[in-house]
């Protein structure tokens, strides 16, 4: 505490830190208390100590993140010696919720994307999904904007409502060597949010996205770090990030800035020749991803019907959360042509995905169901005549009728079948083709040439 002195008397003041302590807390967050319970103090892991000391890195170096929405990882970097920094670990993002696209406002469920910093205050180990850290949304670039919205945490638990959410243990190693990062010096991490990872091939694909303008200008941030390897200065204005400079018009470092824009020119060009073969696209989430090593294990298959506790599956939280709508996994990053959603809201986009999503399904098995009446056909003739019965010259064979089509139930069953089960169309038909089940039997019979339909050969 702070004591200020008047003549006789004093007055106890309490630190700032404290009263900012004490500030209430939503959204993500589920607890308002500062570092104080023995949670703040989660040792690293041996493993994460391990990948450290393999890669000659301290433990109290500063640290700086990287999330990829779409990819749904989420990278930590650390500071060497000569003031660079080089990769430690990804870490796989248990579960992310919204769409690609930045935040907008409080409530649309949106992963922010831009530039955000994190300070100490920001760090909370009393949190409902066991332990978090803020962000930094709004920042000066989001208040520009008049976005609203607040408390966007990277937390554990594996459920979001707008958060980076991550597992206990992944979140424990994160928050530890933000822990440490700060009791080395670092005032404030950097905490970078893309769509996705900004090569070529997403800049081509999600070239008509409506954020295009707005994830360009981020990338000029992400060209900054992966240029110098080194956390880039940002600043806002006029509504756009700008890179290089602490303060609008402030003084820059000329040879980065020109090895930033031949970076920019190359990308550009990769991005130019790929157009010419990649159709414009726009991915659409029923409400976020996660990473796919996730997708067998119960982070993605617990539900209202069946729920599964965190605490169940290896965790060190004591606190029992269910993983947020897995049933939005089931329709995860649908890509639909750009040109069939425009003027879609969200909730027309995400049945525009669904509906898509069907389409392909079924035209990808209608091949297959063409083919099996030819397969039965083919397999039955050469039994089925008569080794005798054969016609004797040219004029016979013209005479002969023509071949006895597939009764047509058979294919609207075939049909019937690829409707229910959109995925598993191939491997029924060919167990039923190679088995040759009663009902294939019949197809087959009947598409065979009878005896008595055969001309009968002249007589000499």
């Amino acid at each position: 505490m702070v004591r200020f002195s008047f003549g006789q008397g004093s007055v106890v003041v309490r630190a700032a830190v404290v009263a900012g302590a004490a500030l209430l807390l939503a959204g993500c967050n589920g607890n308002d208390r500062f570092a104080s319970n023995s949670r703040h103090y989660v040792p690293m892991s041996s493993q994460m100590e391990a990948l450290m000391s393999e890669k000659g890195m301290n433990a109290r170096s500063p640290i700086l993140f990287r999330a990829f929405k779409k990819e749904s990882e989420l990278e930590v970097w650390k500071q060497d010696a000569s003031g660079e920094y080089k990769l430690l670990k990804t870490f796989p993002m248990c579960r992310w919720s919204g769409q690609l696209g930045p935040k907008k406002a409080e409530g649309d469920r949106q992963v922010p994307e831009g530039f955000y910093s994190i300070t100490p205050a920001q760090l909370n180990p009393n949190s409902s999904y066991y332990l978090s850290f803020n962000i930094g949304y709004p920042n000066a670039y989001d208040r520009q904007l008049g976005r609203t919205g607040a408390h966007i945490m990277v937390h554990g638990a594996c459920s979001s409502m707008g958060c980076f959410s991550m597992t206990d243990e992944q979140v424990a190693d994160i928050y530890a060597l933000s822990r440490e990062a700060f009791g080395g010096g670092q005032k404030a991490i950097q905490f970078q949010s893309y769509p996705f990872r900004m090569n070529a091939q997403n800049l081509a694909r999600y070239r008509a996205d409506e954020n295009m303008s707005f994830w360009k200008n981020i990338k000029e941030g992400s060209d900054y770090f992966e240029v110098s390897k080194r956390e880039p200065k940002v600043s806002v204005c006029n509504a756009r990030y700008t890179f290089g400079v602490e303060t609008c018009g402030g003084p820059k470092d000329e040879q980065l800035a020109s090895q930033v824009a031949t970076k920019a020119r190359h990308d550009e060009q990769q991005v130019a020749s790929l157009v010419a073969h990649t159709k414009a696209v726009k991915r659409i989430y029923k409400d976020g991803d996660q990473h796919p090593v996730f997708r067998q294990t119960a982070y993605a298959l617990t539900s209202a019907s069946n729920p599964v506790e965190v605490s169940q599956v290896s965790t060190p939280s004591s606190v029992p959360s269910l993983i947020s709508r897995p049933d939005a996994l089931d329709h995860a990053g649908v890509e639909v042509p750009h040109e069939k959603t425009k003027g879609l809201s969200r909730a027309q986009l995400i049945a525009k995905a669904e509906q898509f999503k069907a389409e392909e399904a079924a035209a990808a098995s209608a091949p297959a169901v063409a083919a099996a009446p030819a397969a039965a056909k083919a397999a039955a003739p050469a039994a089925a005549v008569p080794p005798k019965v054969q016609p004797l010259n040219a004029k016979a064979v013209a005479a002969a009728p023509a071949p006895v089509a597939p009764p047509a139930q058979a294919t609207a069953f075939t049909a019937t079948e690829a409707k229910k089960e959109e995925g598993g169309i191939l491997s029924r038909l060919t167990g039923k083709l190679g088995g040759l089940t009663a009902s294939s039997t019949e197809v087959a019979a009947d598409a065979a040439p009878q005896p008595s339909a055969l001309p009968t050969p002249p007589k000499r």
